[in-house]
């Protein structure tokens, strides 16, 4: 899904304004998981700073990468000084230095499952800390969520973004997690969850449809008319569930 994962840079600013931000109960969740302070971090695929500001506001210093020039830009626009920008995706990252904590907020499937966990542990301190975070925003009412799939079909068969691992929803453990487990490189993998219900306008739901992958693999004229058909079946309002999925991992002691 190469040309998927580099499509949000032209959605830049829709992004910042439609996408959801992070609670503090994520960065609290992390930081205790941690155990001590951390003083610097490295981001994966940053994006627009949703996560970033979040970590950064702890006084934590923070590496954001990102492979496109336009969301970096959006990010510099809402973040403190303490965060440093580099243009590149996960695998041209070099390992110049160590952090206590790596993160990737609904970011990490873009990467390679080829050499990705010797990849984030070369990045982290013994005993240094993996996050990755996220979840989709689907709509809480099932009636209106079908009739924005009937709508949907004609265009597109699912928004989803798939697994990398095939692991199912019912899963009681879920990607990453299920790679974590059975990596060398990593102990006490975590799962939970924090639950979200969040309001707003159907033109906003829209607007964050406009920042998802699926819909900007659309040629511009097809996208265009799907957001009138969903927009005509919507509501003035519509609740979503946003629950965000927490995975954490610490890099084993002793490992080169």
């Amino acid at each position: 899904m190469p040309s998927r994962a580099l499509s949000f840079g032209a959605v830049s600013e829709a992004y910042e304004r439609f996408r959801p931000g992070y609670p503090e109960e994520l960065c609290d969740t992390v930081m205790a998981y941690a155990g001590r302070p951390v003083a610097s971090a490295l981001e994966i695929g940053a994006g627009t700073g949703k996560a970033t500001r979040l970590f950064a506001r702890r006084g934590i210093r923070i590496t954001a990468t990102d492979p496109d020039g336009a969301m970096l830009a959006e990010l510099r626009k809402h973040v403190p000084g303490n965060v440093e920008t580099v243009r590149a995706a996960f695998e041209e990252v070099r390992p110049d230095a160590r952090h206590g904590l790596v993160c990737a907020a609904a970011s990490l499937h873009w990467t390679d499952r080829e050499g990705r966990w010797p990849r984030v542990a070369a990045l982290l301190e013994p005993g240094g800390v993996f996050a990755s975070f996220g979840g989709p925003v689907g709509l809480a009412d099932a009636a209106v969520a079908q009739r924005v799939r009937a709508a949907r079909a004609p265009f597109l068969e699912s928004d989803d973004v798939p697994s990398p691992d095939g692991t199912s929803p019912s899963s009681d453990m879920q990607w990453p997690g299920t790679e974590l487990v059975r990596s060398a490189w990593f102990t006490d993998v975590r799962q939970s969850v924090i639950e979200r219900r969040l309001t707003m306008t159907a033109r906003d739901y829209v607007g964050h449809l406009s920042t998802v992958s699926a819909y900007l693999a659309l040629p511009g004229p097809q996208r265009e008319q799907l957001f009138r058909e969903i927009l005509g079946v919507l509501p003035g309002t519509v609740e979503v569930d946003a629950d965000i999925t927490v995975h954490l991992a610490r890099r084993r002691r002793g490992l080169i």
